[in-house]
């Protein structure tokens, strides 16, 4: 009764944080891993629990969904497929071992990514990098979703980090094509793992369940909640404090 009732609060949660700051995986991948999953198979169907949430999310922002830059949104949305392929199957060969003492130092990774992204943000607009060539954007979003694929925690940051980098301006534009890219890269990541068998479906559905439920409340309630930075403060609190107890493990 424990184990159920930790995986249902931790998949609303999550929905309702991804769906106002995100941050979600931060409290899905370390509930699964207590409830008993192996590393791996915990990432993998963190991963699944996460999709419904990207979908309704890309679908939101439909509407300002474009692109800047050297490349076009069918050559983005290609580097992303491949780049999903390659994280995913990086995860499958990866040894439950290895990837323990991997995840400390992703997890670390993406809450320092997390907490300091206004920050981030702010400096690269400020800096004004100007547009990337081909080449540049190919390998820096190649890189991202590879990253994606691989290990799904801190991924809305790392793709707007990198639009930001690569001179692009447009929140709006940045903001939509980062939830489609997510739900891309998360739907061909957690296919691949179906495919291998890494996914634990029991915890899994309940966590998808309870996730939409809590993003649609969090859609829902969003636009009243008004200090936002204080939800991003509580979930880098979190991913600091899983950090620490990963590293400790």
């Amino acid at each position: 009764m424990l184990e159920l009732i930790v995986l249902c609060t931790a998949g609303f949660a999550a929905g309702l944080l991804n769906a106002v700051a995100g941050g979600g995986t931060f409290l899905t991948f370390p509930a699964l891993v207590w409830a008993g999953l192996p590393v791996v198979s915990a990432n993998a169907t963190a991963t699944l629990v996460a999709l419904p949430g990207y979908i309704s999310s890309a679908w939101g922002f439909r509407n300002d969904m474009q692109a800047e830059g050297s490349l076009g949104l069918k050559s983005i949305y290609a580097i992303a497929c491949l780049g999903a392929v390659i994280g995913a199957l990086l995860l499958i060969v990866t040894p439950n071992e290895i990837f323990s003492g991997v995840v400390p130092w992703l997890l670390m990774l993406a809450t320092v990514l997390f907490g300091a992204s206004q920050w981030i943000l702010a400096f690269v607009r400020k800096r004004g990098f100007g547009d990337a060539g081909p080449l540049v954007s190919l390998l820096t979003l190649g890189t991202v979703s590879i990253y994606g694929g691989y290990f799904n925690g801190g991924l809305g940051i790392m793709l707007l980090a990198a639009f930001s980098l690569l001179g692009w301006t447009n929140l709006h534009g940045m903001n939509g094509l980062k939830n489609v890219l997510s739900a891309i890269l998360s739907l061909i990541s957690a296919a691949t793992f179906i495919i291998a068998g890494l996914i634990v479906w029991k915890p899994a559905l309940i966590m998808m369940v309870f996730s939409t439920l809590g993003g649609y409340v969090g859609a829902a309630q969003s636009r009243k909640i008004k200090r936002t930075d204080l939800l991003r403060l509580f979930v880098t609190g979190v991913g600091a404090a899983m950090t620490l107890a990963f590293f400790m493990t």
